[in-house]
């Protein structure tokens, strides 16, 4: 069975470019890791949660904000694991300050049988759109590519 993710893309218009709140995965593995291994904030849901549903508490989960607004589903990305990923855009502002994650709990080091608690993800940043696409995982730029064409067909609103 193909396992099924879903995200929000949250993005901010700054002095002239377009802004998307990136994360970076918590953990050992990933502590030494910056280019190409940060996300949007996803996780996986099951057959009975709705995809939307699913994307706003991960979202809850890994940044510590309930995301309000409107939702503009961006499409399903296949990600090289098999699995489908649906994301939404939502623009929105987000204070880094109030950045906190969820955590999980793995035997680190492995097989030592000793247990601790890492962040699912340890921090967030706004990135231009340039710099999100070196910083995000080379699987999900083409979600950075949907929200640019999106914006390009949405007339702009007034400030």
């Amino acid at each position: 069975m193909t396992k099924r993710s879903a995200g929000i893309l949250l993005f901010r218009h700054n002095d002239g470019s377009v802004q998307v709140l990136l994360i970076h995965p918590g953990g050992p593995y990933w502590r030494r890791k910056d280019e190409g291994a940060w996300s949007i904030p996803k996780g996986l849901f099951g057959e009975v949660e709705e995809p939307l549903s699913a994307a706003k508490r991960e979202f809850l989960e890994e940044t510590g904000m309930t995301p309000r607004g409107v939702f503009i589903e961006l499409g399903e990305f296949r990600q090289p694991s098999g699995k489908r990923l649906t994301v939404w855009a939502l623009e929105g502002d987000f204070d880094l300050a109030s950045f906190r994650s969820n955590t999980f709990r793995m035997e680190w080091p492995p097989k030592s049988d000793r247990f601790e608690d890492f962040p699912e993800a340890d921090r967030a940043e706004w990135f231009d759109v340039g710099n999100a696409t070196r910083k995000i995982t080379e699987a999900q730029r083409p979600i950075l590519d949907a929200l640019l064409r999106l914006l390009s067909s949405t007339p702009c609103s007034p400030t």
